[in-house]
């Protein structure tokens, strides 16, 4: 759904327009924030010769290399940055921010923009310039970020204990699980990496306000947090792969432990069915009225002793 959102100031209240058109009505000193979801390239245009900037395409929003993702010039910050959906999908969003104005492009719907769209209608005061608007994006971005890792976790913690209820009997579905879930931990890391790089370019900006720094920093600690709670997570799952091998082997060794003893139960009367099916002239037993009975009970006898010995030696 293609939408445009102007944020500006009007009598110490922010409100919203919602064309482009309306850009020609307002003056740029009370514009706040403009966010593009799914625009037309003919509003980009408008927008790229209102504000003098440069709008990427998004190709090259998705191509760019990590280590240029931020660019910093005179009077403005271009900053690109991926926003994890639910299903840990990355969004490429692109930010602009010049001369206080903050300009944000996206192409589908973030649950971090409509947070941060009822912030700043519930507390106008703490919006006067884009270069909030920026540093609550990244807050309630981190935020989100958060509880994704805090949602893999439960993951982590409901496998471990399906792997505990089902240690008799595990599949390869469990290892599928782990595989999956530590692709889950490593795009977490990526992306609150990825958010690191920005606000710590932010934080070297010397045109930013220095009223922000302090929650600038403070997001940094955040991303640090959960950099240990990935690891954290990251260590578990290597714990639950080794567990899972570990309860493999054990299975695997359980069968070839009942193969083996059925082999060495089987073997005694082998031989002694082997001994006495031997073409000799002269056999005692051959012509013995009492002899298959006796060679019968010397095999089960065989089995007998063999399993009385497994027994006492704790092998069964």
């Amino acid at each position: 759904m293609s939408e445009i959102k102007i944020f500006y100031k009007e009598k110490e209240k922010i409100k919203v327009a919602r064309t482009i058109s309306a850009l020609k009505e307002l003056d740029k000193k009370d514009i706040i924030w403009i966010d593009l979801l799914d625009v037309s390239d003919k509003t980009e245009d408008t927008l790229e010769g209102f504000l003098k900037i440069d709008i990427q395409e998004d190709e090259e929003m998705e191509e760019i290399e990590l280590s240029s993702r931020y660019i910093q010039t005179d009077d403005s910050i271009v900053a690109n940055s991926n926003f994890l959906k639910n299903n840990f999908e990355m969004e490429p969003v692109n930010f602009i921010l010049k001369n206080g104005i903050l300009v944000s492009i996206r192409d589908n719907e973030l649950d971090t923009f409509n947070e941060t769209f009822k912030k700043v209608f519930v507390n106008t005061r703490n919006f006067p310039t884009g270069y909030h608007v920026l540093v609550a994006l990244f807050e309630t971005r981190v935020e989100k970020d958060a509880d994704l890792i805090e949602d893999t976790t439960d993951m982590i913690t409901a496998l471990s204990q399906q792997i505990n209820a089902e240690s008799d009997h595990v599949d390869e579905d469990l290892l599928v699980q782990i595989k999956d879930l530590q692709e889950k931990v490593t795009i977490i890391r990526q992306n609150i990496m990825d958010k690191q790089r920005v606000i710590s370019n932010i934080l070297k900006c010397d045109f930013f306000p220095e009223e922000l720094n302090p929650r600038l920093s403070m997001i940094i600690k955040d991303i640090n947090s959960l950099f240990d709670y990935t690891r954290f997570g990251f260590d578990r799952l290597d714990y639950l792969q080794d567990t899972f091998l570990g309860l493999v082997n054990i299975e695997q060794n359980r069968i070839i432990k009942i193969f083996t003893v059925i082999n060495i139960i089987f073997l005694p009367p082998t031989l002694i069915g082997s001994l006495y099916g031997m073409n000799f002239d002269f056999m005692p037993e051959l012509h013995w009225q009492y002899g298959y009975a006796f060679a019968l009970g010397l095999m089960v006898m065989s089995v007998v002793v063999i399993l009385l010995i497994f027994r006492l030696k704790k092998w069964l």
